[in-house]
């Protein structure tokens, strides 16, 4: 059968966690734009002080944390070793970025319906769509809401 992802691909069972929003964490929030020059220093001003938990995490029991295997989404900017934020509860909007399982593997592409067909996407030029095929082990585990990036 050719719907085997690519090795890297594959997000394993150690790349998930369960989210943990017992212990708050607030964080100041700067309500005025970044400019991506040299903004002025007035105005930068706390407005209010928000929780990553509380701009993230919409339903603590459905949602997951993976973290990201292989490069297929990278054309989402989806990079190896990013976090992901996963919420089970959300409903599929064609078109979105979704963890998947198929046949003993999860991973994470984005999601289209032909009809009673479903085809998973790579973002990576390099990967081929993926066609779901009757009798295929296959589940939408969540859509994926947030991606957490570590920059340098």
């Amino acid at each position: 059968m050719i719907n085997q992802f690519h090795l890297q691909d594959r997000l394993s069972p150690e790349s998930f966690y369960k989210a943990k929003v017992g212990k708050r964490l607030p964080i100041p929030f700067f309500e005025s734009k970044v400019a991506a020059g040299f903004p002025s220093p007035a105005e930068n001003h706390i407005e209010k002080v928000c929780d990553l938990n509380e701009l993230c995490i919409t339903d603590k029991e459905a949602t997951y944390f993976v973290r990201v295997g292989g490069d297929s989404m990278s054309g989402d900017r989806i990079e190896p070793g990013d976090v992901l934020i996963v919420d089970c509860t959300r409903e599929h909007v064609e078109g979105k970025v979704v963890v998947v399982w198929l046949n003993g593997d999860h991973a994470v592409k984005r999601m289209q319906r032909l009809k009673e067909m479903v085809v998973l996407h790579s973002s990576n030029p390099k990967y081929a769509p993926i066609f779901v095929h009757p009798g295929d082990d296959f589940r939408l585990f969540g859509v994926v809401t947030h991606v957490i990036q570590k920059l340098a």
